[in-house]
């Protein structure tokens, strides 16, 4: 699963490169990054990627949810959520895309590593490849 395309949308900056950086560390490849829905939309349905790590927050007019949403309109892409808020009325409106998985901000090498490995080889798309 090392050869997965991983797109990962994050409103910070930083974040969004040390993200990139910790999967590159493990073997993973970052088809793209992005800060904005509308952004996101756009580079999933040109790098069609195995796997989309979507904070909760995003810059512009739609969150990560709404973003979630209007990418499971085009495909199934596996979406895992990275946010810092980890009120219940968060997680109930981000279940409703139904999600492969969580991951609390901050988080461990580990976690990451961890999730990225579990929804990859869970996932069809990310089979033989």
């Amino acid at each position: 699963m090392k050869d997965a395309r991983i797109v990962v949308v994050e409103d910070e900056l930083i974040v969004g490169m040390m993200i990139k950086l910790k999967l590159a560390k493990m073997g993973y490849c970052v088809s793209g990054m992005a800060s904005r829905g509308v952004d996101a939309i756009a580079m999933v349905e040109e790098v069609q990627p195995d796997m989309i790590l979507m904070d909760i927050r995003l810059k512009g007019g739609i969150n990560g949810v709404e973003t979630a949403m209007k990418i499971r309109e085009m495909s199934n892409i596996p979406i895992v959520f990275i946010t810092a808020d980890s009120s219940h009325e968060t997680r109930e409106m981000a279940e409703l895309v139904n999600p492969q998985g969580f991951l609390l901000k901050p988080f461990m090498d580990e976690e990451l590593g961890s999730i990225v490995d579990s929804v990859l080889s869970n996932s069809v798309g990310g089979q033989g490849r």
